[in-house]
């Protein structure tokens, strides 16, 4: 299950459902057929958009809220010439105001093994206060920080590294987050593995964009490069690689398989323009690779 934003990123000349839990969630869904999605959009254009994607792709609407206040939620994206995005988040969406209701708390005391949860979502106390109210149930936690603009605090980062038993940030969070909570000189692994040891969190990544991804649990680390033939863009690559981290991570992989598998569907993300594929046939050979 996943909690947080479902929004549209617009581009130069379109627009494209996103939202990194959704991202995860759509991926994971197709990959497994088995997922729900809670967010909350506006009673508007785009909002009905919404809904018509959910509906043509048969995804339940079941916890998808309607606001009649605020709207769905934008990012504009622009992308430079190595396919690299800058993001500009609109504030105050419909997805800043997730309501805690009955439909939620029966979802997560009855039918769910994990719930994904990032930081962007959270910058609300309406929605920050519906996250941490699901939150310390007997289910697994993954977390995926997301440090856009000012949209966090110390506090926040604090309840998410406590919560989670996955946890995925990238370099350049990872070296916010030491800033935080660590001590001493800043060196990529030996911080992140302080970090997974102070946090007691079961499986730690560290996207390096395209120097792969360093992977981290108790029982050591694994390192991985995967090499991209064409990148048209980068959006939702780390969402890519999150869903195929939570799969890896709930059927007890090794951490070398997880690393390579995620890195691979990552790189396939890559070569498409957006964060979610238009057709399905991207899914179908990770399909058998996760059952492997």
């Amino acid at each position: 299950m996943s909690i947080g934003e479902v929004l549209f990123d617009c581009y130069q000349d379109e627009k494209v459902i996103g939202g990194a839990p959704f991202n995860f969630f759509y991926h994971i869904y197709k990959l497994t057929s088995s997922a729900e999605f809670i967010s909350r959009i506006g009673n508007d254009e785009n909002g009905k958009s919404i809904i018509n994607f959910f509906k043509k792709n048969n995804i339940s609407i079941k916890y998808l809220q309607l606001d009649e206040k605020h709207s769905t939620g934008i990012v504009n994206i622009k992308v430079d010439k190595n396919g690299i995005p800058t993001f500009d988040i609109i504030p105050n969406c419909a997805y800043d105001f997730i309501d805690l209701n009955p439909k939620i708390s029966n979802l997560i005391e009855s039918d769910t093994s994990l719930l994904y949860f990032g930081t962007l979502a959270q910058r609300n106390t309406v929605s920050r206060k519906t996250i941490q109210a699901i939150s310390g149930k007997n289910i697994k936690y993954f977390c995926d920080i997301n440090l856009r603009a000012n949209y966090y605090s110390k506090e926040i980062l604090d309840d998410c590294f406590k919560k989670a038993n996955v946890m995925k940030l990238n370099e350049d969070e990872l070296k916010i987050v030491s800033g935080l909570f660590l001590t001493g000189t800043f060196e990529l692994q030996s911080s992140a593995e302080e970090l997974r040891r102070k946090f007691e969190i079961d499986l730690l990544s560290i996207t390096l964009s395209e120097g792969g991804a360093l992977l981290i649990d108790k029982f050591g680390v694994n390192d991985y490069k995967y090499s991209i033939k064409k990148v048209i863009d980068t959006v939702g690559a780390g969402d890519a690689y999150s869903a195929i981290l939570c799969l890896g991570y709930l059927n007890k992989m090794p951490i070398e398989r997880i690393n390579f598998l995620s890195n691979k569907f990552a790189g396939s993300i890559c070569g498409i323009k957006g964060a979610i594929p238009h057709s399905d046939e991207i899914y179908v050979n990770f399909k058998e690779e996760i059952k492997n």
